[in-house]
């Protein structure tokens, strides 16, 4: 099976979204680059991240904890006031 172009040219897209238990949420997806988007590489991973997420993610580190007792991804946020215990939300 062959992957369609498209998909070849999909990278990882971090995003901030209204929602969750603390007022914003992140968000992550495969997509295709789109007009005014940043664009980041860090470990051989291509980054995503359109300018209005950009402005809470400026500083934000994104590790994946995939070991015994892993979480998954785990997003240290600077500009963060606060974040919910679930880890996935903020304000």
């Amino acid at each position: 099976m062959h992957a369609a172009q498209g998909d070849a040219q999909k990278r990882l897209r971090v995003l901030i979204e209204d929602g969750g238990c603390s007022g914003f949420q992140y968000g992550m997806s495969f997509d295709l680059p789109k007009a005014g988007d940043q664009s980041f590489e860090t470990e051989g991973v291509q980054v995503l991240v359109d300018p209005t997420s950009l402005a809470y993610l400026n500083g934000t580190t994104i590790d994946f904890d995939d070991g015994l007792q892993g979480k998954g991804f785990e997003i240290r946020n600077p500009n963060a006031q606060s974040t919910c215990g679930c880890g996935k939300s903020f304000n």
